[in-house]
């Protein structure tokens, strides 16, 4: 199994939407580098902010991803969360209306279901 295969993961509407969302957070109060988001392999920090508007809508949509764009949007989704050197940190609530509890058992459902479907750990 390449990097570029397509596949789905067997996400809920509200898995997806928390995804996304997540995604959005990076045009907010997160403050990605170039350097970061080389580590999460996206070209630099301008490239992760283009790209996030494309996955953002393919993810909502319940659209195929290739296996490197699921670990993209997940790496991203576990940095914006929980940081809060890059990501949103202490802002996740105030600004996506998610309390940490709740995100943090649907990042980890999220997490264990495209880890399955997608094979992340192999790429």
């Amino acid at each position: 199994m390449t990097a570029d295969e397509i596949t789905v993961p067997d996400l809920t509407d509200e898995e997806r939407q928390v995804l996304a969302r997540s995604l959005l957070e990076w045009g907010g109060p997160a403050h990605c580098t170039d350097a970061l988001a080389v580590a999460m392999d996206f070209g630099s920090a301008a490239d992760l902010f283009e790209e996030a508007r494309r996955l953002r809508l393919l993810i909502k949509e319940d659209r195929p991803l290739t296996r490197r764009d699921w670990r993209r949007a997940l790496v991203s989704f576990e940095i914006v969360f929980a940081s809060d050197v890059f990501g949103s940190g202490w802002d996740w609530s105030a600004t996506t209306g998610r309390s940490d509890e709740e995100t943090i058992r649907l990042l980890r459902s999220v997490q264990r279901k495209i880890a399955r479907a997608a094979r992340i750990h192999e790429i």
